[in-house]
Order: C-alpha cells, then sequence, then structure tokens
C-alpha cells in the first residue's frame, strides 16, 4: 500500500478518543499523518467551534494537500469543508465514538438539538461513517428519525436510507497486549492455578468509569450495598477519570465502605493501572450509557470475568453469561441481579470470555481495507 498524506482531527479528545488516535497512527506507521485535537472541555463550543478554532490557529496546516481527511463525530465536517475548499474534495472518514441523540435524561450537561444536528450533518458529509457498535449507529439512526419527526416542515423523506448506505460497524482497538501485562488472554484461556475466590479469599472487582452520573455510581453503591448485606467479602478498586463536580455517591461509597476499597481515585500510570487490572478477578460496569466499553475490554483482556447489565453496547461484548438484568428504573432490583451474577461466577469459577477480535492485530486489516477503498474510489 502506497504512503498516504492523512489529516486526523479530533474536536473533544477525551481519553477513549486519545486512545483510539493514537492506536491508529502507531497501527499505520507507513502513513504521513497530521493530528490537530482539542481539550475535552467546553462541549458546546467544541462541538460548534472547532473549525472556527482550527481555522485561526491551524489555516496553513488544513489547506495543504491530504489524500484521506478522518475526523471524530464531535468535528462539524460539514462546516469544515465548507470553509477549506480542498477539504471539501479529500475522501473522509467519520468515526462515532458516540452520538448525540442517546444520553440518559439524568446528565447534567443535555445534549441540544445543535449538537444532534452537527453529527447529522458530519455523517452526511462523510464518505464513510463508522460507529464502534451496533448500539451506537442504531441509537444514532433511530434518534435521526425522532428528531425528523419533530420538524415542522420541509421533512428529508429519504434521510435513513442515505445514511444507512455509509455507515459500517468498526471498533475501537485494544492495543495488542504484552505477555506481562495479560498473560491470561494470550490463549483465550486463564492460568490453571488461578480461580476466583477461592478458599474464602475476598472477590476483587474492579470498577473503571468516568466520574460522573452517566456511569451509575448510584448503582454502584446499591451493588456494594447489596454485598455488604449478604456478607460477602470482596475488596474493591474504584478507578476512572475524574472531574471537577463529581457526584454525590462517590463521597457515600468513600465513606460508607472504606474498608472495602482498596483504590479510590484516578490512576494516572498506565503500569499502575494495568497492574491493578491484572490482580483484580472481576470487572464491573453499572453504566446507563456506554457505546463500546473500552475501559472493560481492557480489563477482559487482564483477565477479569465482566460483569455486566444486559443493555447498551454490552451484549455485543460478551455471552449471555456474563449480564445481569437490566432494571433501568429500579436500582435495588439491579443490585440483586448484578450480586446474584457475581455470586453465581464465584461459585461456577466461570473464565473470562475471549476477546482477542478486539486487538489491533484483528482488526488492522479492517481498518486498512476500508482506507485503501476509500482513497482509491476518490482516485477512480
Amino acid at each position: 500500500m502506497r504512503s498516504l498524506r492523512i489529516l486526523l482531527l479530533s474536536g473533544y479528545h477525551a481519553a477513549s478518543h486519545r486512545y483510539w488516535c493514537e492506536g491508529l497512527v502507531a497501527a499505520f506507521p507507513e502513513h504521513e499523518w497530521q493530528c490537530l485535537s482539542l481539550s475535552p472541555r467546553f462541549f458546546n463550543w467544541r462541538v460548534r467551534g472547532a473549525p472556527l478554532s482550527w481555522l485561526s490557529e491551524q489555516s496553513a496546516l488544513l489547506m495543504q494537500s491530504y489524500d484521506l481527511l478522518i475526523t471524530t463525530s464531535m468535528v462539524d465536517l460539514a462546516t469544515l469543508k465548507g470553509l477549506i475548499p480542498g477539504l471539501a474534495r479529500t475522501p473522509s472518514l467519520c468515526y462515532f465514538h458516540e452520538n448525540q441523540f442517546e444520553y440518559p435524561k439524568s446528565r447534567q450537561q443535555h445534549p441540544s438539538v445543535d449538537a444532534q444536528m452537527v453529527n447529522l450533518y458530519a455523517a452526511l458529509a462523510a464518505d464513510r461513517v463508522l460507529f464502534n457498535s451496533a448500539f451506537n449507529r442504531d441509537s444514532f439512526l433511530a434518534g435521526v428519525n425522532r428528531l425528523m419527526t419533530k420538524l415542522p416542515d420541509h421533512r428529508p423523506a429519504a434521510i435513513e436510507p442515505l445514511l444507512e448506505s455509509r455507515c459500517e460497524l468498526l471498533p475501537v482497538p485494544l492495543c495488542d497486549p504484552a505477555a506481562s501485562v495479560a498473560p491470561l488472554q494470550q490463549g483465550c484461556a486463564p492460568d490453571p492455578d488461578w480461580q476466583i475466590a477461592a478458599g474464602g479469599a475476598p472477590i476483587k472487582i474492579i470498577w473503571a468509569s468516568r466520574w460522573e452520573y452517566d456511569k451509575g455510581p448510584d448503582r454502584l453503591e446499591a451493588v456494594m450495598a447489596e454485598l455488604e448485606r449478604r456478607g460477602i467479602d470482596y475488596r474493591i478498586c474504584i478507578m476512572g477519570e475524574q472531574f471537577r463536580n463529581a457526584p454525590d455517591a462517590f463521597a457515600r461509597i468513600k465513606q460508607t465502605f472504606a474498608h472495602r476499597i482498596v483504590q479510590f481515585g484516578f490512576v494516572a500510570s498506565k503500569s499502575e493501572y494495568q497492574q491493578w487490572l491484572c490482580s483484580a478477578q472481576m470487572v464491573l460496569s453499572t453504566s446507563i450509557h456506554e457505546f463500546q466499553g473500552l475501559a472493560v475490554l481492557e480489563a477482559v483482556a487482564a483477565g477479569c470475568v465482566p460483569i455486566l447489565p444486559r443493555r447498551l453496547a454490552y451484549p455485543e461484548l460478551v455471552p449471555e453469561a456474563y449480564l445481569y438484568a437490566s432494571h433501568a428504573s429500579d436500582l435495588l432490583r439491579e443490585a440483586q441481579a448484578t450480586v446474584d451474577l457475581i455470586e453465581r461466577i464465584a461459585r461456577d469459577k466461570l473464565k473470562p470470555p475471549c476477546v482477542k477480535r478486539f486487538f489491533w492485530s484483528a482488526l488492522r486489516p479492517r481498518y486498512q481495507a476500508l482506507i485503501n477503498r476509500v482513497t482509491h474510489t476518490a482516485r477512480d
């Protein structure tokens, strides 16, 4: 494959977006990359203002000639192409880590129709639209349809087929783990000496998500309370990216369950983070908003057995045996279902599922084929 000049734009460079960008560049060193990103702050300004910010600060770079333009869905691609004529003629891919149509109502920063329209115009302006999960794609298309029904007049009649024809599923790949980092996943089977909660030892659980409401900290609190009520001995490591204002549930968890917590807070060191993953036996998610679940996949790759709700993108990741019943409006009932699954997995010594299909070694050929197809079509 010939070397390409690729412009990669990340309009809201949150952790998962950074992970994907860095992995993409590292996976294709034969290409010449120009990467621009904006920090994950001031959400509404980023979604609408990224083209203006870059036009002001990076106009010379934007106006160079490229073989391919890759953006995240947080970039107003339609406006960018309108402002930079050269980019309008460049083949383009738009990657959806998430979509602005599918957010829980309790989220503090409610998505506006404006942000949804940016997503929609970006999808229409791109040659191919990539989604990290079927849940992401399907909720985006359903959200577009709901929005269309609310428009007062001149509603587009055939927008869904137009979008569907350019959509593809392509997960964010995991960095291939070295033997020293994730030995349990190399052959998709745990070490023979590894087992869960043997001989009365405490169950070791990881919870690793952003410290925001959409990751269900109130549900985590309810699960920990149910573990206590049943007299289950466990230790928990609570990690994840933190922000200025964390939900109150975290303060309550720290105070009430201090005797169970072995780690509480963000872990900046990648090696230390991996050590926590490798030392645990289970990874728990309580999210009410998740489009792929990178943190869960990383933990499973490190040997953790997943404890996941039967909702969002999770049924795409693991078999039914690792899913607990979802009761979105009943925290207590869901906590009971979660602990039922924890007890069952501990009793049956269930092994972690194989996630090697999510490694870069498995997904790189698909990314390469897509890049070839889009750039060859443009040349033809």
